[in-house]
């Protein structure tokens, strides 16, 4: 399983249109995701930039399984408006780049 960040930018004044997008999205959607290996999928709003939280079986295989698939080809092209930049769904990329994070026992705790 994978952990991927994710980072995009809504376009100036679509913040409203973003977060009313987001109160629900439609319903295949959701079957779209989870079929292409998506466990659960977060999303945080700081201003206009958006951080994602994937957690995903593949993420690339996600990827291109998503570019083909016509729920998620429709809801791409109707939130792709309110984003400063469109995602095509065709590049490789890895998400955000790990630099740090807290491990899950404090140095010292763990068996010897």
């Amino acid at each position: 399983m994978e952990q991927i960040a994710l980072h995009t930018r809504i376009a100036e004044g679509h913040e409203a249109d973003y977060d009313r997008e987001h109160a629900r999205i439609p319903g295949g959607l959701d079957a779209a995701l989870r079929a292409a290996g998506v466990h659960a999928w977060r999303i945080w709003r700081d201003g206009r930039d958006i951080f994602h939280l994937v957690e995903v079986e593949d993420y690339r295989t996600m990827r291109r399984q998503l570019a083909e698939d016509p729920v998620n080809l429709r809801w791409q092209e109707h939130i792709n408006q309110y984003l400063e930049v469109a995602d095509d769904y065709g590049g490789e990329d890895s998400g955000i780049r790990p630099v740090w994070s807290l491990p899950s026992q404090a140095p010292g705790t763990g068996n010897a």
